[in-house]
């Protein structure tokens, strides 16, 4: 009987024991520098809203937060380098729509599950994309694009950034919703695809919008609808997918932090606390703004949700268009 209630009382005292230890690692967190993961090279968007986060983590949590670029195998090199990272709150990754929702299912040796080798830190924000055309096709909306290709199967070109990229599943989404078949054309990178549309070798893409503003107010290209929910401060005047005939679609990407799984909750805490302090920041919220995304704080639990339906949802499209890369 002795030996019973020992067990019991150690029972339900191993929880308990962990959690003070969880908790005493995370009043001397961070006493050194922490490592930001960028899963891609150093220019890009991602890398942008890595290095704004990290500046300003570095003045809520007193040490520096140092943004380290490992590109490579589309993003899969620097994400299974965090996932292998130790727990400890010192290396975190800049978590996408493109690396934590679409890689797992897009590549067959992606051999990582974002729900079980993450622990989810909180939301910096979300992206809408731009739905382009050159101006020399006959279409101003995006009933008229949609009745064009079904018109003519294959003959309009969209181009969009290198497969598994955002720009490239938005595409793939859009034509497998409106049933509307085009040509996909695939570039290295947004930009290239955005020149090749100023320049009329293709007809669309869909692009971030700041890549593009210029040339959308000068009339050198024409914005037919953006992909989010609602339409973005940016544009004002260019309805949503889902507002000219496309009911309830929705792409956007979504910005976030996210730590090796096993990472101790009072460590996540501390750091979404952080987060939500810079993200209540105007300067910050303004140089958000700047770079086309709509800053957004969340809980630890509700960026995994985000995180879960993105790759339910990117996973099962992947899996209907055959999209797997070997």
């Amino acid at each position: 009987m002795f030996t019973r209630l020992m067990l019991a009382l150690l029972a339900l005292a191993t929880p308990f024991a962990i959690s003070a230890s969880d908790v005493r690692a995370a009043d001397d967190y961070p006493s050194r520098n922490i490592m930001l993961v960028v899963p891609f090279p150093a220019g890009g968007g991602n890398d942008a809203m890595a290095r704004m986060m990290a500046d300003r983590l570095s003045v809520e949590l007193g040490k520096p937060v140092i943004v380290d670029n490992r590109g490579g195998a589309g993003g899969l090199t620097g994400t299974r380098s965090v996932i292998a990272a130790a727990p400890d709150g010192y290396t975190l990754m800049l978590g996408h729509t493109g690396s934590v929702a679409i890689n797992p299912a897009l590549y067959a040796n992606a051999k990582f599950d974002p729900l079980k080798d993450f622990t989810p830190i909180g939301l910096i924000g979300t992206m809408p994309l731009a739905l382009l055309v050159n101006p020399s096709l006959p279409v101003n909306s995006v009933g008229e694009l949609i009745a064009l290709a079904k018109k003519d199967p294959g003959k309009i070109a969209i181009g969009s950034s290198s497969k598994g990229t955002g720009s490239h599943i938005v595409a793939e989404f859009f034509m497998h919703e409106a049933g509307a078949k085009m040509n996909l054309v695939p570039y290295r990178g947004t930009s290239q695809a955005l020149n090749d549309l100023l320049a009329g070798h293709v007809q669309v893409t869909f692009n971030v919008i700041p890549q593009a503003y210029g040339n959308i107010k000068a009339g050198s290209l024409r914005a037919l609808a953006v992909t989010s929910p609602q339409r973005t401060p940016l544009l004002p005047d260019v309805p949503t997918i889902a507002e000219s005939g496309q009911a309830g679609f929705e792409a956007v990407l979504y910005y976030g932090l996210v730590a090796p799984a096993g990472t101790p909750k009072p460590i996540i805490d501390k750091i979404n606390a952080a987060m939500r302090t810079s993200l209540e920041n105007p300067l910050v919220r303004d140089r958000i703004a700047t770079d086309g995304a709509d800053a957004i704080a969340s809980t630890p639990e509700e960026y995994g949700a985000i995180i879960a339906r993105d790759t339910a949802k990117w996973g099962a499209l992947i899996k209907t268009l055959n999209l797997k890369i070997d």
